[in-house]
C-alpha cells in the first residue's frame, strides 16, 4: 500500500506561502513605484534625498518584506527531515 509522504504536503504549503509573499512584494512595489512615480517629477516629494515613490517601493518595501519573510520562516515553516524514514517503502 502506497501512502503519500507528508513532507510533500508541507513543501507544497510552504511553496505556496513563498509565492504569496512574492505577489505581496510585487503589489507593494508596483503600487508605490507606479502610483507615486507616475506623477510629474517636479511634484515629487523626497525622503532621505530619495523620491518618495522609490523610498516606499524599494527601501521600505525591502525592509517590510525582510521582516515578513523572517516571521513566516520562524512561525509558519516546519523543519522536516530530508532523508527517508527507516522502514518506509518508496
Amino acid at each position: 500500500m502506497h501512502h503519500k509522504d507528508k513532507r510533500f504536503a508541507i513543501a507544497n504549503r510552504e511553496a505556496l506561502i513563498g509565492v504569496i509573499l512574492a505577489i505581496i512584494n510585487f503589489i507593494w512595489w508596483y503600487g508605490f513605484a507606479y502610483g507615486l512615480g507616475s506623477k510629474n517629477p517636479e511634484s515629487y516629494t523626497y525622503i532621505f534625498g530619495l523620491p518618495a515613490w522609490f523610498f516606499y517601493s524599494c527601501v521600505l518595501g525591502f525592509l517590510i518584506m525582510a521582516v515578513l519573510v523572517i516571521l513566516v520562516v520562524r512561525f509558519m515553516f516546519t523543519e522536516v527531515p530530508l532523508e527517508d524514514e527507516e522502514g518506509e517503502e518508496t
